[in-house]
Parts: C-alpha cells; sequence; structure tokens
C-alpha cells in the first residue's frame, strides 16, 4: 500500500481546547485511516514552519484523499497537506520510464 506524508497545524482555537482539554488526537488520526482500509504509522508534533506530522498508509490515493478531506473539512486545521512517498524501488521503475519520454522544453521546435 501506498505511503503518505501529511503535515498539519492547528488553529489557535483548537489549541486553546486541547490546552483546556488534553487529547491523544493520534487515537482519532488512527481511526480514521482505518476506516478506509489504511494504517497510521506515526504521529508527531513539532516546532516550526507545521504543528504535527503524520506518516499513513493507505490502499490507494483516493481513500487518502478522503481521510484528508474529512479531516480538512472539520475545521481544527489552519492547513493540512500531504505528500505521495515513492519507494526507491517505484523511483528507479520512474526513472526509467521517465528515460523513454521525449521532453520538449516550452519554446522549442517540434521536430517530426
Amino acid at each position: 500500500m501506498p505511503l503518505y506524508l501529511s503535515r498539519f497545524s492547528y488553529t489557535p482555537e483548537t489549541w486553546a481546547r486541547l490546552t483546556a482539554h488534553p487529547e491523544d488526537r493520534s487515537r482519532a488520526a488512527k481511526s480514521y485511516i482505518e476506516s478506509v482500509g489504511g494504517k497510521l504509522h506515526g504521529f508527531w508534533y513539532a516546532f516550526g514552519t507545521h504543528d504535527g506530522y503524520n506518516l499513513w498508509e493507505a490502499p490507494d490515493d483516493v481513500s487518502m484523499a478522503a481521510v484528508a478531506l474529512a479531516i480538512s473539512g472539520g475545521g481544527a486545521l489552519s492547513s493540512f497537506e500531504t505528500t505521495v512517498l515513492l519507494s526507491v524501488d517505484d523511483t528507479l521503475d520512474a526513472l526509467r520510464k521517465a528515460e523513454q519520454i521525449r521532453y520538449r522544453p516550452p519554446g522549442a521546435a517540434a521536430t517530426s
């Protein structure tokens, strides 16, 4: 199954609610991904640009998108970004396929 890395930030209101009522949000994240047949591999809080990171496994992009949309639509986050992670083997396959593509830069004359 594909892996996905999500970066998120809470709204100030969410931090205020969590401060008043501390809660392990990794449990909620786990239930969301499991509802589409996936798995939560990690949930971390951080300093910096984003408040936290998740590492997910999902059956496919549509399932992960559904989880991301549900979470984003909940109103507790100020940002939520998800990146599809490729294995080394998948990247090697992509490199082999890329070699077969005849890329033409914008404005370059087309050849026949």
